[in-house]
């Protein structure tokens, strides 16, 4: 049973992926969960959130530097992402599933920005390295200070981190890693999100000036 001090740090990340089971059937479904996920934020989590940032522009800095791991080997070796270690039953494909009229709907891609940059930081963050990351140093995971180290809860948050991002799961890891390394440093969920959602929005931009709509799976 998940203890009440848990829920508001996991109940918008498993909302979150309730609407990602549906997204199949829903495909224009992206704006209705940002103002869900969003108000469970508001009304469930926002005493959880912290957004004050110790660090801002280092942190400014290492999502930049995720950013760049995060296209890097698509650019360095084209075709990459292609290879079966990548691309498979498991994982599935690097393919966008937004239709072609979402890619062209100004309405629509404010909310996927938002989403991308704002909303999905605050969720993840709050979930993998406000929660899981101390959760798994002890259950009591109040008692346990943010950034707290072992290499067990440092590990497994990587490692299903990794998981969440299908046929980008090898810089998912390396991202994992180095938002853990970046809260054990700061020891600052504001931080987290604040890497986190550069990131994300450096992201966007390259999505958007690209066209390379397979990293918005």
């Amino acid at each position: 049973m998940i203890k009440h001090a848990a829920v508001p740090y996991i109940a918008p990340f498993a909302v979150f992926l309730g609407f990602l089971a549906v997204k199949s059937y829903l495909p224009f479904e992206y704006p209705f969960r940002v103002l869900v996920v969003g108000a469970v934020l508001f009304f469930v989590s926002r005493k959880a959130i912290s957004l004050r940032a110790s660090q801002p522009v280092l942190s400014v800095l290492a999502g930049i530097a995720v950013f760049a791991i995060w296209i890097g080997p698509d650019l360095i070796w084209p075709g990459y992402r292609q290879h079966w270690l990548f691309e498979n039953s498991l994982t599935g494909a690097a393919r966008s599933s937004l239709p072609l009229d979402a890619r062209t709907s100004p309405g629509f891609l404010i909310f996927r920005i938002l989403g991308t940059a704002v909303l999905v930081p605050i969720v993840e963050e709050l979930f993998w390295r406000g929660w899981l990351m101390r959760y798994l140093v002890s259950p009591q995971f109040e008692a346990v200070r943010l950034g707290t180290y072992s290499a067990l809860s440092f590990w497994v948050t990587a490692v299903l981190f990794a998981t969440e991002h299908g046929p980008y799961w090898e810089v998912g890891l390396l991202a994992g890693i180095a938002f853990n390394l970046w809260m054990i440093r700061t020891r600052s969920l504001g931080d987290c999100i604040l890497a986190h959602a550069v990131t994300n929005a450096c992201l966007a931009a390259y999505v958007l000036a690209s066209g390379e709509w397979q990293y918005w799976l």
